[in-house]
């Protein structure tokens, strides 16, 4: 055995180690490990998204064209800026109904002369109401001049009647008195000649009341030919107020069917002013010409076409980052968030955010409430203004990032859920009441 203790190796075999510094050491490694353990973890939620704008009227946007046309001249270029109102690209028109440089005007023309004829058309209509109004009074003074002539041979029938019925009774007296003279004079107490003025006297009595009869019989053909002459005059009347009537009717038609072609062509003329005014493209708002998606001059675009980009210079920035369905109930709005922008050096400790470096502060803003095509959920993060701000280079579309932050729980707690495969701790975050 002397010879192998020429070895090193057989000298460290053999020497005697202590085994109070054994002991020491495992008893010291213990304590750092169980003092690990213990140490506080900041479960999160790991996700990755982009910078945009809280507010949709700053995010970048597309103008399109709002009718179909032809470029003709381009007014900036890609990365200028521009304001409102700046002039993009010229276009010119393509539909052959629309070519003419002077539509509107004629069209205006046009228009003029339908409200002249719908002038003529009222101007009648006016014309057969004063006509209306002239045969009506006409009519109610014709019928009262009948009713009138009506009376009047009523009175003559009751005259004529009473005369007829005066001497009717005289003839018969005078008959009777021939009579009686006729019985004298066969007596012999009346002579001859009173016989003869008796029967003279019954045949002019006899002829007057044939003439009264002849003349009663006259006036009540009168009555009934001035009633008949009352019902034609009143249908004569109605006849010509009903002409007229139907010939102001049609002219009401023709009015208002010029008044509805006036009224079209008004649109029209509306229309056409508007539409001239798409044919140059302005700027909606401040910003910068991103990309140009249509090329050159000549080339033709259809209506809603896209024409060019632009990035608005006033942006509310946030960040949306997107989380699986499993994660979603762990959030809510006003959970602290720590962001990491592309770019921007950092260095994290998932697990204790505030020893990270180079991450930024921000608010869960909103959750959407329905899936995204990328199976994820899509959550706005505001910026936090209680801590540092956001870089100032930031723009939109960078990409980030985010550690969404939960719950604090041991080390050790966090290593079991991970070994499990179990998901982060769901929790309700408090909120502090409102005071009323």
């Amino acid at each position: 055995m002397k010879k192998f203790q020429q070895y090193t190796s057989v000298q460290m075999l053999n020497r005697k180690k202590s085994p109070k510094r054994a002991v020491k050491i495992l008893l010291i490694s213990f304590l750092v490990l169980v003092t690990i353990l213990l140490l506080p973890w900041t479960q999160n939620i790991t996700s990755k998204g982009n910078v945009t704008s809280l507010n949709q009227n700053n995010r970048p946007q597309t103008i399109q064209s709002v009718i179909g046309g032809r470029i003709v001249k381009w007014y900036v270029q890609e990365g200028q800026f521009v304001k409102k109102g700046d002039t993009i690209v010229h276009l010119a028109e393509v539909k052959s109904e629309y070519m003419d440089p002077n539509l509107i005007q004629r069209t205006e023309s046009q228009m003029r002369a339908k409200e002249s004829s719908a002038g003529s058309y009222m101007a009648k209509v006016k014309a057969l109401d004063g006509q209306i109004d002239a045969l009506i009074d006409s009519r109610i003074a014709k019928l009262a001049q009948a009713s009138n002539k009506i009376k009047q041979g009523k009175l003559k029938v009751i005259s004529d009647s009473m005369d007829y019925q005066a001497n009717s009774k005289q003839l018969e007296i005078a008959i009777k008195q021939y009579n009686r003279t006729e019985e004298l004079s066969k007596q012999g107490l009346k002579s001859l000649t009173d016989l003869e003025n008796k029967r003279l006297k019954v045949q002019e009595m006899e002829a007057k009341v044939v003439s009264l009869e002849n003349k009663l019989l006259t006036s009540r053909n009168e009555l009934i030919n001035a009633k008949t002459e009352l019902n034609s005059i009143d249908a004569d009347y109605r006849d010509k107020i009903a002409k007229s009537e139907s010939e102001k009717s049609s002219a009401l038609s023709s009015l208002f069917d010029t008044e509805a072609t006036v009224t079209k062509m008004q649109n029209q003329v509306s229309n056409y002013s508007i539409r001239s005014g798409f044919y140059f493209v302005t700027a909606p708002q401040d910003g910068f010409v991103s990309q140009a998606l249509k090329n050159g001059v000549g080339e033709t675009v259809k209506e809603g076409s896209p024409l060019v980009s632009i990035v608005p210079t006033l942006t509310d920035l946030a960040v949306e980052i997107f989380v699986d369905p499993i994660d979603l109930p762990l959030l809510h709005v006003g959970n602290k968030v720590r962001i990491q922008f592309d770019g921007w050096p950092a260095i994290v400790f998932s697990g204790w955010p505030n020893v990270s470096y180079g991450t930024y502060g921000g608010k869960v803003f909103a959750i959407d409430n329905y899936i995204g095509s990328n199976g994820k959920y899509r959550v706005l993060v505001e910026p936090d203004t209680t801590v540092h701000k956001w870089p100032k280079g930031l723009r939109l579309g960078v990409a980030v990032q985010s550690m969404t932050l939960l719950k604090d729980v041991p080390i050790w707690y966090e290593l079991w859920r991970k070994i499990n495969g179990f998901p982060p701790n769901y929790y309700t975050p408090k909120t502090k009441a409102v005071k009323k």
